[in-house]
C-alpha cells in the first residue's frame, strides 16, 4: 500500500486594519495566506479564482467589514473585441513592442518606476521604496512570474507590466509606465498586449485584480468588455456598457442578494 504524507494544512490570516488605498476614510483588512512549497502553482490558480491576489509570497483578499467595494475583475479573452478608443489606441502605440523578460529587476525599471511613483502617487507608500524593496516585489515569487517590458523603435523601456502566469489566464499584478507618454496610455495599452498574449496562449482569462467603482484610480477596469465580476462567489458577465459603473455593481449586488 502506498504511503501519502499529509498535506500541510493551509492557514488563513486577516490582518489589522489600515487606512484605505482607494477609499478615503475608509479603512481596509485582508484575509491573507503564503503561498509555498509545491503546492503553491496550483494553490495561487485556486485562490486566484475565488478573487484573492499575490503580493510577493502571500495570496490576499479584502474583507472589510461593512464595505464590498473590491470587486474581481477579468477579461473574457476569446470573447473580447476592442471598443473605437481602443482601437485607436493600438494605432497609436503601433511602434511599441512587448517583450516576454525573467522576474528579474533591473536598474532601467527602477528609476522608470521612480518616475512614475513620483508623478502618479507621490504621496503613496510605493513611492518611498528603494530598489531593493523594488526588487523583492518583482523577484519574490513562488510561482510562474514574468516582467513584460513595452520600448520604443529606439529600445527605450516605456512600461512595464509584471504579470502572473495562471491555468487559465494571466494576470496584471502591477503595471507601470512612463508618466510623460501620457497620450499613449500605456497602461491601458499593457492590458490590450495581455489580452492578445492570452489569446495567441489560448488563456481565457487575463485578471485585472479589484474594480473599484468608486474609486477614479481603479473604475477604468471596466471599460475592457466582455468581462466578468466576481459576485457572491459566482463570477458574472458586467453588464451594461453603458450604465454607469457604480449603479451597474449595485444592480450586480441586488440581483444577488435577491437569489
Amino acid at each position: 500500500m502506498l504511503h501519502r504524507p499529509n498535506r500541510r494544512p493551509q492557514f488563513f490570516y486577516t490582518t489589522a486594519p489600515l487606512p484605505c488605498p482607494y477609499l478615503a476614510g475608509r479603512t481596509e483588512r485582508k484575509i491573507v495566506t503564503e503561498l509555498t512549497g509545491p503546492e503553491a502553482e496550483p494553490l495561487h490558480d485556486r485562490l486566484s479564482r475565488a478573487g484573492f491576489r499575490r503580493s510577493h509570497n502571500i495570496a490576499y483578499s479584502p474583507v472589510c467589514p461593512g464595505c464590498t467595494a473590491c470587486i474581481p475583475i477579468r477579461i473574457m479573452v476569446p470573447q473580447f473585441e476592442p471598443n473605437r478608443a481602443q482601437r485607436k489606441l493600438a494605432r497609436i502605440n503601433a511602434d511599441v513592442g512587448g517583450f516576454e523578460m525573467p522576474a528579474r529587476a533591473t536598474a532601467e525599471q527602477f528609476a522608470l518606476f521612480q518616475r512614475y511613483q513620483q508623478a502618479r502617487h507621490g504621496d503613496g507608500d510605493m513611492a518611498a521604496m528603494g530598489f531593493y524593496d523594488y526588487r523583492a516585489m518583482v523577484e519574490d515569487t513562488p510561482i510562474t512570474t514574468g516582467m513584460i517590458e513595452f520600448r520604443d523603435p529606439e529600445d527605450r523601456l516605456l512600461g512595464a507590466c509584471l504579470t502572473d502566469w495562471l491555468s487559465d489566464g494571466l494576470s496584471a499584478v502591477y503595471s507601470f509606465f512612463e508618466p510623460v507618454a501620457a497620450r499613449r496610455s500605456l497602461g491601458s495599452w499593457a492590458i490590450l498586449w495581455l489580452i492578445q498574449r492570452a489569446r495567441a496562449l489560448a488563456l481565457p482569462y487575463v485578471y485585472l485584480g479589484y474594480w473599484v467603482p468608486e474609486s477614479n484610480k481603479m473604475a477604468y477596469k471596466s471599460r475592457f468588455r466582455p468581462s466578468e465580476v466576481l459576485i457572491g462567489g459566482t463570477w458574472r458577465v458586467l453588464q451594461d456598457p453603458e450604465a454607469p459603473p457604480a449603479a451597474e455593481a449595485a444592480a450586480v449586488a441586488v440581483k444577488e442578494s435577491a437569489g
